[in-house]
């Protein structure tokens, strides 16, 4: 933990870390987008039958003309429950009689139907296109609009293990532009590709990315600030999420064609990486994996940009090995991915962290994914829901420094778990009281969010950190890619959903309490430092029981 000295003397929040901490939310602003891009480009339109007597621009069977589109359509399409148009039936032969108001329903229903075999019309009032559209992934083929997504959260998945090992054997900034790099030529391919194959297998690559992406921008800020300051820097990274889903949402609003639209956020990121020799690597991760000289250099930097005077004088090579002689002989071996497991401290950690994020993530994204039902207008709803990041990462921030992390993300955690079983006792007329609880619950899980975040750079050490969050970062996307299946148990029950939901909520609130508290703790360099802690607290807690016992 000697490192924190070396980090006083730098400045552990100035202009360099300021700078820092801009570059890598408009990076995680981006990033953002692209995940819940797909809210739009794979957006299923209101759709019917292509029928003859309606679309074929010639006049009507009739032989008048006189009748109107609503006449055609009844007389073309049967009706569903909710005497709607059926999106994937017609009659084989136009019902003549159905336009006599004395006639019953029950004529229609034992009309011969068919599936629409000419294909399909589709409203474009919102998209102009979408995949769906371009593919027909209706009907029959509507399971196929999921597979895109399913791919892109397994791609986060298996990203985070990949890019977690990479960033500690290779750095924090090269594997982060290497990402940055690879999202912007897959979903820029994304938007050309002729076949919906080669789509999916373009997003499962682009979800790779995004992981590497956002775990990395976390760990660089984490490592380049004082820990009093930590949980401020990481609400401001992730207002970043805030950021994204307003412009998401806003430029979806204009720009309605799915190509177009992936295309305005994908060849903007080649002109941010002309920018990238800003970006500095993690002088901490330097030291530690003996690369002392470049370390120094971002020392260097740091303090010259940070206005500090004779910085030349202060940090040199010296200065380094000296103060941080005992974390360099804990880190001469390099810590395998066993490392993680065998020891008990971090062992349990680990286990409890991937724990949390599996069940903040299944609330959370169980939300996101749902909520666009409750509005017609998608746009208004994602720019709003990005709004509320902001007040809500606000409020994150004062009970993370006030309350402590544990504290904090129980209460959020519980609250969202409530907020979403409220919604189970709100009938389906009371559309704004719902949308309400299920905005709130939005809001209060990006603060768990944040929360859970902030804890698990905190508790664990610098060596191994990467590796370590990309395990429990897996245990999230696991979660986020569970989201989506568990709405198929509706089918049996409609609240049993929202009941998991909101139970994985409350559950990983109360697992946060049997993690240690990170307040204003310095970060751990080496699995030793964990184990240490462990042990300087059993003897903390023997000596104050000694005392007791001899003032007794």
């Amino acid at each position: 933990m000697a490192f924190q000295e070396i980090l006083d003397q730098v400045g552990s929040l100035g202009r360099f870390q300021i700078l820092q901490i801009a570059f890598l939310t408009i990076f995680s602003s981006i990033t953002f987008c692209h995940i819940t891009l797909e809210n739009f480009t794979a957006a299923t339109p209101e759709h019917r039958c292509w029928v003859h007597v309606l679309d074929n621009d010639t006049v009507s069977d009739n032989g008048t003309g006189i009748l109107s589109q609503q006449d055609l359509l009844r007389i073309s399409i049967p009706l569903d429950s909710n005497l709607r148009p059926e999106r994937c039936r017609r009659f084989v032969h136009p019902q003549w009689q159905l336009l006599q108001m004395n006639k019953t329903s029950g004529n229609a229903s034992e009309a011969e139907t068919e599936p629409c075999l000419d294909g399909w019309v589709y409203d474009h009032s919102s998209f102009l296109s979408t995949t769906v559209t371009k593919w027909g992934l209706v009907c029959n083929s509507q399971s196929l609009n999921s597979i895109s997504k399913f791919l892109t959260m397994t791609g986060m998945l298996i990203g985070n293990l990949v890019s977690g090992y990479l960033t500690d054997r290779f750095g924090r900034r090269l594997i982060l532009l290497g990402c940055f790099l690879m999202l912007a030529i897959a979903d820029t391919c994304a938007a050309l590709v002729p076949t919906f194959l080669l789509y999916c297998a373009l997003r499962f690559l682009a979800g790779m990315s995004t992981t590497g992406i956002l775990t990395n921008s976390t760990v660089l800020i984490v490592e380049w600030t004082k820990p009093k300051f930590q949980a401020m820097a990481m609400t401001l990274s992730f207002c970043s999420a805030s950021v994204g889903q307003i412009l998401l949402g806003g430029l979806a609003y204009f720009v309605q064609n799915w190509r177009h639209l992936q295309l305005a956020l994908s060849i903007p990121m080649f002109f941010l990486l002309l920018f990238t020799r800003w970006l500095a690597e993690s002088a901490r991760w330097l030291i530690l994996t003996n690369r002392y000289q470049e370390g120094l250099q971002e020392l260097q930097r740091a303090a010259r940009i940070n206005g500090v005077k004779n910085y030349k004088d202060t940090l040199t090579m010296e200065v380094v090995r000296a103060t941080m002689k005992e974390e360099l002989e804990v880190t001469k071996t390099k810590p395998s991915l066993r490392d993680l497991f065998r020891a008990p401290t971090l062992r349990v950690r680990i286990c409890l962290l991937a724990f949390v994020r599996c069940t903040t993530w299944i609330s959370t994204f169980g939300l996101l994914l749902n909520i666009q039902y409750l509005s017609s207008n998608i746009f208004l709803l994602q720019v709003l829901l990005g709004v509320l990041v902001i007040p809500a990462n606000c409020t994150s921030l004062l009970t993370l420094n006030y309350l402590g992390r544990r504290i904090s993300q129980l209460i959020f955690m519980s609250l969202v778990g409530i907020s979403i079983l409220a919604t189970i006792f709100v009938p389906q007329e009371m559309q704004t009281l719902r949308l309400l609880l299920s905005t709130l619950g939005g809001g209060l899980g990006f603060a768990s969010v944040n929360g859970a975040l902030t804890h698990a750079n905190e508790l664990i050490p610098t060596i191994i950190r990467a590796t370590a969050l990309g395990i429990i970062g897996t245990a999230g996307s696991v979660g986020s890619s569970l989201a989506p299946l568990f709405m198929i148990l509706a089918v049996y029950s409609a609240p049993l959903p929202w009941i998991i939901y909101g139970a994985c909520s409350i559950l990983g609130g109360l697992g946060v309490l049997l993690l240690p508290e990170t307040r204003n703790q310095p970060l751990p360099d080496s699995v030793e430092d964990v184990e240490n802690e462990r042990k300087g607290s059993r003897q903390a807690k023997q000596e104050d029981i000694a005392i007791k016992v001899t003032q007794f």
